[in-house]
């Protein structure tokens, strides 16, 4: 008897070739194929789901962190397991803190999903160790303070030194500081170049 899994993902290439390396196994059968994450804890109520693989950032706006925590809340039984090619450094932490059962990097994990689906069904919970390193100007992302990211993520949703400040519950000469220490070891010019190139390094999502 083969499981049944449900495919979340919102580009058309890979949903394709996900669904083809899954229906080619013996052990598993995809019974659905999703476009977005919105969906998902609708068909995992519905149907009789074993598995779900889901993208993480969905161009709908979708996001594939929070259906999984709504799976895992009324359906604490099926097994979900998160891919992305997104380097965003707190996408493992909220996975773990949600119970997602496993993690699957696209471009840069070493085993294949089907071996990932196998482990995560016999009851093994595989997580990269750390998410890819990424290049944000001179500076690589394990460079990088915790506080720093978190400043950093801030900045990419267009908030101001004060907001940073009261969301982080820090002073305002604290942000300005830890800009300065990103501006220092990135080797950019300023604040919203900063933020840019930071953004378009996937290094942080401002969602």
């Amino acid at each position: 008897m083969a499981w049944n899994v449900l495919v979340v993902e919102d580009q058309s290439m890979p949903r394709q070739l996900f669904q083809m390396l899954i229906d080619a196994s013996d052990n598993y059968h995809v019974l659905y194929s999703v476009e977005s994450a919105a969906f998902a804890p609708i068909y995992c109520d519905k149907y009789m789901i074993d598995l779900v693989i889901m993208d993480i950032i969905m161009k709908d706006g979708s996001n594939g962190l929070e259906a999984a925590q709504r799976i895992r809340k009324s359906h604490p039984n099926i097994k979900i397991i998160l891919v992305t090619s997104m380097p965003e450094v707190s996408y493992l932490s909220r996975a773990r803190e949600i119970g997602v059962n496993s993690f699957w990097y696209k471009e840069t994990n070493t085993e294949g999903i089907l071996d990932i689906m196998d482990k995560t069904m016999q009851g093994e919970s595989v997580y990269p160790e750390k998410s890819p390193l990424v290049q944000l100007g001179k500076a690589r992302s394990d460079e990088l303070t915790n506080k720093e990211i978190e400043v950093l993520r801030l900045m990419t949703k267009g908030m101001s030194n004060a907001e940073i400040a009261e969301a982080l519950f820090v002073e305002i000469t604290t942000v300005k500081t830890h800009i300065k220490h990103l501006l220092a070891k990135t080797g950019f010019s300023n604040r919203t170049e900063l933020a840019i190139q930071a953004r378009i390094s996937g290094i942080v999502i401002g969602e």
